[in-house]
């Protein structure tokens, strides 16, 4: 299995034709045609099903396509680390995590590494825990950023200088709204949107999934993936929506309003990485100034206490 022939395996499939992925990558339809019918006896299945209008994957096809563009990455990935001249710290920093107040660090990391190495460029991932983890373990990122969740002994973690409180978010002129705070049993009653995401909970709040909610007498009417699309939902009036708080404007000017609830416990954000990975020069240097970040984060706030 070469990386040649999974990349032209890979424009198959986002063709789904295969004279279209032969003039993207500037070869012959009928050689096209013999590396897939090759890739095909060497894994002993049909990867393509073939009909007048283009093609489509099988399931094993589909679950190559996964693990195709994996490897590709990763392969596009190395050969870009390696060339980067030494004289300078240059290349990409591949970072994912999900929606979180805590990126802010990220952010404030990012500008900092620009000044001091402007060649350097962040690849930002937006996923889930489980998601980014398995992108960590797998080397397709440098660093993934979790919430709640302590790390394995194949990790290395940093903490951050954050903790992601829960609450509601609603429309301004919903009856909660004036509240100062909320517990889950004030949402027996009401319409909730949750998120379909779990953030592990070693600490306190379960995972706050579907499955978290069941027993409580609470009404989830919709789940979603990202807090934006949700937030349309409550716009509209569908429901509640239990999330983290600072991920959309609330207040005077705005059409929401955000309640804490009290009886979720707030979530530590870190920074994760695999245990002895080897890192480029961007990485190692995107490691040195976080870490000086979060430890001039850590004196501003002794320095308020």
């Amino acid at each position: 299995m070469e990386l040649r022939t999974l990349r032209s395996f890979l424009a198959v499939a986002r063709e789904g034709n295969v004279t279209r992925a032969a003039a993207t990558l500037h070869i012959t339809q009928p050689a096209l045609s013999r590396q897939l019918s090759e890739l095909e006896r060497e894994f002993g299945c049909e990867l393509l099903i073939r009909s007048a209008r283009g093609v489509t994957l099988t399931d094993e096809g589909m679950l190559l396509r996964k693990r195709a563009e994996e490897i590709v990455g990763l392969a596009d990935r190395t050969e870009l680390e390696i060339r980067s001249p030494t004289a300078q710290v240059e290349g990409d920093v591949w970072v994912g995590g999900g929606e979180s107040r805590a990126m802010e660090v990220i952010a404030r990391t990012t500008v900092r590494l620009r000044q001091l190495h402007p060649r350097v460029r962040l690849r930002l991932h937006s996923g889930n825990a489980d998601d980014v983890l398995e992108r960590v373990d797998k080397g397709l990122l440098d660093f993934g950023v979790t919430l709640g969740r302590e790390p394995g002994g194949h990790h290395e973690s940093l903490v951050l200088p954050h903790r992601d409180s829960w609450g509601v978010l609603m429309r301004a002129d919903h009856p909660l709204a004036q509240r100062k705070e909320l517990t889950l049993a004030d949402l027996c009653g009401e319409s909730l949107i949750v998120s379909s995401q779990s953030h592990d909970a070693h600490e306190g709040a379960a995972s706050t999934t579907p499955a978290f909610y069941e027993g409580k007498g609470l009404d989830i009417v919709a789940t979603h993936t990202l807090l934006y699309n949700a937030s349309l939902l409550v716009e509209q009036g569908l429901g509640v929506c239990v999330t983290l708080g600072g991920l959309v404007a609330t207040g005077e000017g705005t059409a929401f309003a955000f309640v804490p609830l009290t009886d979720l416990e707030p979530l530590t954000a870190r920074v994760v990485w695999k245990r002895y990975q080897p890192m480029s020069r961007a990485a190692l240097e995107f490691l040195r100034v976080l870490r000086s970040e979060v430890g001039a984060a850590d004196k501003r706030e002794a320095a308020r206490r």
